[in-house]
């Protein structure tokens, strides 16, 4: 590329090679293209006929927005790849990276709190009820939000200071700066984000075996909750979702080289939640004026 440019957003080809930019605007645009009316038309059905019916329903209303937020991301990326010279602005690149970190992030917490509703409504359903209700759920997504928001405070800072080292949708190739304060902050977030994602699969896992326990261990009295098959199915995506999309992506802090390959495939995690959605309530797609939205409250 120009060396006299110092914007942070040069053209992808200057950084990958001339194949990739072609690849990267065709598989992101069709994440988008799939992921954007997928996501609108869940986020619509979850308000309109669910809404803060179940703890279940306020989560996923929470992982849609976080999804549809990171298909925003996505656009400007296929844009990013399609363009050879079209340059958003550093404070535009912060803000569509940290859209991509945060689906990331909120994704997973999301995620794994529906994994913990789910267990709790299938192996504690009377001692469960005082705690999944719809306005401690609601509380514990605002939560999220903000602890999310208050750690791209200073991410984004130290993305701002070091941005003319990097291209807009690689910003943790920081091992062209000179400044070790800012490479240290880059690698503690990078670790937090991996501590994050483990602990939420560690999180998934057992909650997915104490099911699965449960129902086999009582099968005549788990006879009361109604499609035992979409119950093992939410766990199994959920594990899915953090084994093939979640996890690669946070060991970039280890594999620098591999974060455009595994952004890419992390990406596709909002295209397959609505099928999540879709598993988790009876008649998702039909309309009914009161759907049952817990799988095992009908039998308390």
């Amino acid at each position: 590329g120009n060396t006299g440019v110092t914007s942070s957003c040069v053209s992808p080809s200057d950084t990958v090679s001339p194949a990739s930019p072609l690849v990267f605007t065709c598989i992101y645009g069709c994440i988008v293209a799939l992921g954007l009316p997928l996501n609108v038309v869940s986020l619509w059905i979850l308000l309109r006929h669910h809404g803060r019916k179940s703890p279940s329903a306020v989560f996923m209303v929470n992982l849609a927005i976080s999804d549809l937020l990171l298909i925003i991301s996505l656009t400007v990326k296929v844009i990013f790849y399609a363009s050879e010279s079209w340059n958003p602005g550093n404070m535009l690149c912060v803000w569509f990276v940290m859209l991509f970190r945060n689906n990331i992030r909120t994704s997973s917490i999301f995620i794994t709190f529906i994994s913990v509703d789910r267990l709790l409504a299938v192996v504690y359903p009377l001692r469960s009820r005082l705690v999944r209700t719809s306005a401690n759920a609601v509380k514990g997504s605002v939560l999220v939000w903000l602890i999310v928001v208050l750690v791209n405070v200073p991410e984004s800072v130290g993305f701002l200071r070091t941005i003319d080292n990097h291209t807009c949708f690689d910003p943790d190739s920081v091992n062209g700066t000179n400044d070790i304060h800012e490479e240290t902050l880059e690698r503690t977030i990078g670790y937090f984000q991996l501590v994050l994602l483990l602990t939420m699969l560690v999180i998934n896992i057992v909650s997915t075996a104490m099911v699965s326990c449960t129902l086999q261990r009582h099968l005549s009295e788990s006879a009361k909750v109604n499609n035992k098959l979409n119950v093992m199915l939410i766990f199994v995506m959920n594990l899915m979702m953090f084994i093939v999309f979640f996890l690669p992506v946070s060991l970039v802090v280890f594999f620098h080289h591999l974060r455009p390959v595994l952004s890419c495939l992390a990406s596709v995690n909002c295209c397959l939640d609505p099928l999540l959605y879709y598993f988790s309530f009876d008649g998702f797609w039909k309309r009914k004026e009161d759907v049952e939205t817990s799988l095992a409250s009908r039998g308390t």
